[in-house]
């Protein structure tokens, strides 16, 4: 592991709920945590505990209202995620940081092949070679051949979450935040897709990752954070690495 690629430092979020007469509703509070360089940090607790939220707010999907997240670039900058302009963080994420979510959101009419060959295509891949990317990662999370071409739209849940994958693995982030993976599949794909992770990994790819099953994040993560109600409660080594590192 290297120096670290992210620094989150006090950060925060909170909901206000306009319908409910402006009800507030804590996401997270003061989530302090280091993610050194082509290192796998794992986050794990009970449904509601604010890991979801958390990995939006540093995707700049949500705003957080307090805190801070630094991501050190590729150029060396340091940029604070809670507040940089919205174009450096569209930058970002066309060419540095990575996210896959519990759920694919297909564009109608654009074949599984092109939707994961996107990132690739955007940075100026030529189409044969993007698509020849995307089909070795369509095999080895065994996408049926015949909906390579067909519409994602259309897919199962768990044909969706392939395709997510594929498309985010395919573009070799700096930093991949990935929020349950692998949820709609089966346990002989979860274990491809903890190969894939692994390599990615190997590769110099940085993860922070969000996942109920303990037994996937032990195998993947370099530290594990346990959120309950919006907050750290314990920080730890995963159990597989201390039963190696043990005499």
């Amino acid at each position: 592991m290297g120096p670290n690629l992210l620094r989150v430092r006090d950060l925060q979020k909170e909901f206000v709920l306009h319908i409910l007469n402006n009800k507030r509703v804590l996401a997270f509070r003061d989530i302090t945590f280091d993610v050194p360089a082509c290192s796998f940090v794992g986050i794990a607790g009970r449904s509601g505990s604010g890991k979801s939220s958390l990995l939006k707010c540093l995707f700049r999907t949500y705003l957080a209202d307090g805190g801070s997240a630094i991501y050190q670039s590729a150029a060396g900058d340091l940029v604070d995620l809670t507040d940089a302009p919205d174009d450096s963080v569209l930058d970002l994420r066309a060419t540095e940081i990575g996210y896959v979510s519990q759920f694919l959101r297909p564009l109608p009419r654009v074949t599984a092949l092109d939707l994961a060959a996107r990132p690739l295509l955007q940075r100026g891949v030529p189409r044969a070679e993007a698509h020849e990317v995307v089909s070795r990662y369509f095999e080895r999370l065994s996408l049926p051949r015949d909906l390579w071409d067909g519409y994602p739209i259309l897919f199962s849940g768990g044909e969706q979450q392939r395709v997510n994958l594929a498309r985010a693995l395919a573009a070799r982030p700096r930093l991949l935040l990935l929020d349950e993976p692998t949820s709609a599949l089966d346990s002989g794909l979860q274990l491809e897709v903890v190969r894939l992770l692994q390599e990615a990994r190997a590769d110099g790819v940085t993860m922070v990752g969000v996942m109920h099953d303990t037994a996937l994040l032990d195998e993947l993560s370099d530290e594990v954070i346990t959120m309950q109600d919006g907050a750290i409660v314990e920080r730890q080594a995963p159990r597989l690495a201390l039963a190696q590192a043990a005499p």
